[in-house]
């Protein structure tokens, strides 16, 4: 109990500045409204509208709610309106493009560690890889690999790949190089060879440091993927439902949308928690 009260405190003070805003950036038209009658409202009339209008400029907290609940638990995951199947199509590309990175991220930071002309030539350029603007090369990727004919869930893989591997292999080449030259000299007096001080020495010591940049990688992929639905003119995802509301102008379903990302980011990185929590103990590390 002594945990949870901090986090409703904070929480609580959070959804109280929320309302509070709601009403001040609603308020204009409510009163525009109101001079075009020629009618006063009071104080409690502007709440009331401020807080249940159809397209408001931010929604109140009750507002996203019930279209989460109402895009989720009340519509068929089949269907085109519900976060569920939308989510499901943003989860699929981000776990493939998180896998590939992580991929990418590892042999990169692997060959870094080994190899003193890969560090100097490769490392600075991923580094400059990532002073890119993602919104900016995310649509060149697109119409490059739609005129090889190459669409769908790769596109947006790629993307997210090219977001994650960068905090990955940063983190495990930091995680490579964290024995110190006491433990190294250890394995080169029990004759070890490069490849049994890398699985015996090296490999465990990076796990924390693995894990780390892991819930960074994986929540740097839904990142990228939402980024890659929002140009290619996607009609499922995530980011193709913040794309129609911003259209429509329907800020209740762009809020729904941004905050079903979050949770589903919240999702991923407490995942990627629990098997560090399982790697780390069978490891014999304290997790």
């Amino acid at each position: 109990m002594r945990n949870i009260l901090p986090i409703l405190t904070v929480l609580l003070v959070i959804v109280a500045v929320w309302y509070a805003a709601a009403i001040k950036m609603n308020a204009a038209w409510t009163y525009a409204q109101a001079n075009r009658a020629g009618t006063e409202v009071t104080f409690s009339e502007v709440v009331r509208d401020t807080l249940n209008q159809e397209r408001p400029v931010l929604p109140a907290p009750h507002q996203v709610a019930a279209e989460l609940w109402a895009t989720t638990a009340q519509k068929k995951i089949t269907s085109k309106r519900s976060l569920v199947f939308h989510g499901w199509v943003t989860l699929s590309a981000t776990l493939l493009g998180f896998a590939i990175g992580t991929t990418a991220g590892i042999l990169l930071a692997i060959g870094i560690t080994h190899n003193r002309a890969m560090e100097l030539g490769v490392m600075p350029w991923a580094i400059a890889s990532q002073t890119i603007p993602i919104l900016a090369i995310a649509p060149m990727i697109i119409v490059v690999l739609n005129s090889m004919g190459i669409s769908g869930l790769i596109p947006k893989s790629i993307i997210a790949a090219y977001l994650s591997f960068f905090p990955v292999a940063v983190g495990m080449v930091k995680g490579l190089r964290a024995p110190d030259a006491m433990q190294l000299d250890l394995m080169r007096t029990y004759s070890a060879s490069d490849n049994q001080t890398f699985w015996k020495l090296r490999l465990p010591s990076s796990m924390p440091y693995l894990f780390a940049s892991l819930k960074v990688g994986v929540a740097a992929s839904l990142v990228g993927t939402i980024v890659a639905e929002l140009p290619s003119g996607a009609t499922r995802g995530l980011g193709a439902r913040l794309l129609s509301g911003s259209y429509y102008g329907q800020t209740v379903q762009i809020w729904s949308a941004l905050f079903a990302a979050a949770l589903l980011a919240a999702s991923l990185v407490i995942i990627v928690g629990v098997i560090e929590k399982i790697t780390l103990r069978k490891m014999g590390m304290a997790a």
